[in-house]
């Protein structure tokens, strides 16, 4: 008997929240992910054993639930962790990036010493839709000079074009598991 695939074992035990936060939505909540240790351990490994060999610099970890994984990469990694905040939430001098949502706009912000030109950064977040706060992060990133070598994610959903956009702007992209629908 082959083991199962890593995305598989992950994608299983993803728990789907029907309409939340309004009717209609799926969400996918990656709670159960961070609870079992194993289950978690798998996820970070799985990640760690992806990007060993990069020649990365940073990890970065995207608001809020990006740096659970983010940061648990980078300590596995020996690299340094760098948050992608919503605005305001950092104390120094930031570079925010405006994006839009479905339902209205937002903006991101990192410090503005966070990396500089030249480093090799992963960009990390839980779940990839529309892309506008993958493609947001990865701005503020690529404006401090660095290089997004890859985003990755848990999830992706294909359908709402967030891992396309990514790639059509020429970064790379990865996810552990992908749903399909919203």
């Amino acid at each position: 008997m082959s083991p199962i695939p890593v995305g598989t074992y992950i994608r299983e035990r993803i728990r789907t929240v029907a309409d939340w936060p309004r009717r209609g939505v799926q969400f996918r909540d990656i709670t159960p992910l961070l609870q079992d240790r194993k289950v978690f351990r798998v996820l970070v490994d799985s990640l760690v054993d992806r990007y060993r060999e990069a020649d990365l610099d940073y990890v970065a970890g995207v608001d809020a639930r990006g740096f659970i994984l983010g940061a648990a990469v980078a300590c596995q990694l020996n690299l340094g962790f760098i948050p992608v905040r919503k605005k305001g939430k950092l104390p120094c001098a930031t570079l925010t990036e405006d994006y839009a949502l479905e339902y209205g706009s937002a903006a991101m912000e990192i410090h503005s010493d966070a990396c500089r030109s030249g480093d090799r950064v992963l960009l990390i977040d839980d779940l990839v839709a529309t892309g506008g706060t993958l493609l947001a992060a990865s701005k503020l990133l690529r404006r401090t000079g660095a290089e997004v070598v890859e985003a990755a994610a848990i999830i992706d959903l294909p359908a709402l074009g967030g891992s396309e956009r990514a790639r059509r702007e020429g970064i790379p992209f990865y996810a552990v598991c992908e749903f399909d629908g919203c």
